[in-house]
Order: structure tokens, then sequence, then C-alpha cells
């Protein structure tokens, strides 16, 4: 019988517990209808806030959650790719806003996508196919080169993490105190946005950003606590089991795509296996799926015309690209990296603002010359 303290159980443990995550992500999202690219189009077409509000409370959960396992030392925040010290800032903008306008082309991030998928929509299934094979084309294939030697090579390496504390405590200032007051101040932000708008607020609203945001400490408390083995037996060295980089993961969806594709692939590949963003994407799925189904929600639906198809298309190949470039996506970079304080992720969400911003803008002019037309 194997213990936890073994590398097998651990790895099992981390891909059981993104599952779980994943299911809880799926529910919940097909419950709550949480997206992060409807927040950014309610606000910038209808100047509707409660997708918004939605979003800024699941940050603000986020960020206390994971600031107090930062604080409790209950994992090695310099290890995770949020907390590097190499700063990839063209990437992070430019990547950011390829992936924002990908995404309103497609009708949805990733995320959003397989939640949709869960649900019958097969534009949305087709969409995560396209994503996944751009993803694993910007990882090691075609534009993996442009990638690294156009954007990539812009970068920044920091006397410290990429962390805002961090960034604080060179200049003198402690850097728990300049995460928590960051923290303070996203959470007066995101209640005082709650309070104004209550009333225009559903339940599902405010709870499903709750929800949302607990799942980022949840995933970090797997991946960095419960996944950490301090000797690996065959190694002697400090290791991070069940995740594809090899070191604490939050929740994310771009990469895990390409990988699980992979996966898919080469199944008889003994290199190629499951890791948590992958056991973690089928979760959504799954998950969306079942409470799809208990809510009668569940139906199928396909392209309505060729205009579409390339429309979600080019989403798809946008957000792959620009979701790797970026290092995340909406909930990799939007959520996850937020939660980190991560100056990266402050520069990849701009990005995926203005890239929403952008498409959303162009495609308002193209209704309103087809109506004059």
């Amino acid at each position: 019988m194997t213990s936890l303290s073994s590398p097998q159980a651990i790895t099992q443990f981390v891909l059981w517990g993104g599952l779980v995550l994943g299911l809880l992500f799926g529910a919940v999202g097909q419950w709550s209808r949480f997206c992060v690219r409807g927040a950014i189009a309610d606000w910038v077409v209808f100047r509707g806030t409660s997708r918004f509000v939605s979003w800024m409370l699941a940050i603000a959960v986020a960020a206390i959650g994971t600031q107090l396992l930062v604080s409790l030392n209950l994992f090695d925040a310099t290890r995770a790719l949020a907390w590097s010290n190499r700063l990839t800032w063209v990437s992070c903008l430019v990547g950011g806003a390829i992936f924002g306008y990908g995404m309103v082309l497609a009708g949805g991030c990733p995320q959003r996508s397989l939640v949709k998928t869960g649900a019958g929509d097969l534009k949305a299934l087709i969409t995560l196919i396209v994503t996944a094979i751009a993803a694993l084309m910007t990882l090691r294939g075609l534009f993996a080169s442009p990638r690294v030697d156009a954007l990539d090579v812009w970068s920044i390496t920091l006397a410290s993490p990429q962390d805002m504390g961090s960034l604080a405590a060179l200049a003198g200032a402690p850097a728990p105190v300049v995460r928590w007051l960051l923290v303070a101040a996203l959470a007066a932000f995101a209640l005082a946005l709650w309070w104004r708008h209550r009333a225009t607020l559903d339940k599902s609203h405010w709870v499903g950003g709750i929800a949302v945001g607990l799942l980022v400490p949840a995933a970090w408390l797997i991946t960095g606590h419960w996944g950490f083995l301090a000797e690996h037996p065959e190694t002697l060295e400090p290791a991070w089991l069940g995740t594809q980089s090899r070191r604490p993961e939050g929740l994310s969806f771009v990469a895990p795509m390409g990988q699980a594709l992979d996966l898919l692939t080469l199944w008889s590949d003994k290199n190629t296996n499951a890791t948590f963003g992958i056991t973690a994407a089928l979760g959504v799925l799954i998950g969306s799926f079942v409470m799809a189904k208990l809510r009668g929600d569940f139906r199928l639906e396909s392209f309505q015309n060729a205009k579409m198809l390339v429309s979600h298309l080019a989403g798809g190949m946008l957000m792959g690209f620009g979701g790797v470039t970026a290092l995340g996506c909406t909930i990799g970079q939007g959520l996850t990296g937020l939660a980190m304080l991560s100056l990266g992720s402050v520069l990849t969400v701009g990005g995926i603002v203005a890239g929403a911003v952008a498409a959303l803008r162009v495609a308002a002019r193209h209704v309103e010359s087809e109506a004059a037309a």
C-alpha cells in the first residue's frame, strides 16, 4: 500500500485534485455563466456591470486566498511562473492583445469554451481543437521561433520575483505589507462595486465569482503544497509532481489544451502523461455537462453560416498563439496571475482588455455599415 509520501501517490493525488477542481469550475461556470470575455463585452457594448462585478469578486477572493497561502509559506511562490524574475513584457502585452481579440471572435475564452462545449455547443468544441493546435504550434512548432525571436527576446531580468510586493521591497518597502495592502485595495474595490450594483446582480453573479475565486488558491495548495516532494527518491532533489512544468501551477487553460491534444495523439508514448492542467480541463468539460443536464440547458448547437465558422477558427488560432505567448489566458493571467500580484499578469490583462475592446469596436462598425447598406 503506497503512502502519500511516495511519488506515485502524490502524482495521482494532484491529478485527481485537478479533476475535482475542474468539475467544480465547470459546474459553477455553467450555473453562473462566469466569463471574462462576457464581462468586458457587457461593459463596452451595454455598460452592463453584472459579469464585471463577478470577475472582480473572483480576483479579490483569489488574491486573499493565494496571499494567505504565501504568508503561511504553504507553497514556494518563487518557483511559480507568475513570480519568475524574467519579465517578458512585450510578449505579455502583444500576446494578451492577440488573445483578447481572438476570444471576441470565438465568442469566449478557452475556459468558457470548455463550459459551452459541455453544454452541447459544437462551435466551442471546434474552437478548442483549433486553440489546442495553435498552442502546440506556438510552444514548439511553426510559431515557436517567431514567438521566441521576435517577442520573448524583449525581456527584463529583475533583481527579484516579479510580484509587486517583491518589487516594492527593492525600494525598501516590506514586501508582505505591500502585498496585503494591494489585496485590501482589490477587496475594497470589489466590495464597493458589489454594493453599488447589488440591486441589479443575480445571486449567481456574486456567488459564482466567489466560488471561482476560491478555486485559485485550492489549485496552489494542491500543486504547490500537497504535490511537493522535498526529496525525490530518484533525483534526490525537490520536486513538484503531476504538473507539466514540474513547478507549482495554478489554473490555466491554453497550454493544457495543447498538452491534452499531445496526450490524445501520443497516448502510447510513455513520455506523454496526464498532468494537473489536463485533468482540470477535463473536469470543467464534465462538470459543465452534468450541470447543463441537471438544469435542462444541454442542447446541440452548430454554426449558422460559413462566416461564423471562419470567425471561430480565427479566434481559436489567435487564442492559442496569444495565450502561450502571454504565458496565460483570462484565467491563467486574468485571475490566477493577478491573485499572485504578478506584474506580468497586469500587463497581460491590459493587453487582453485592449484586444477585446478593439475587436468589439470593429464588430460594431461592421454591424453599422451593414445596417447602412
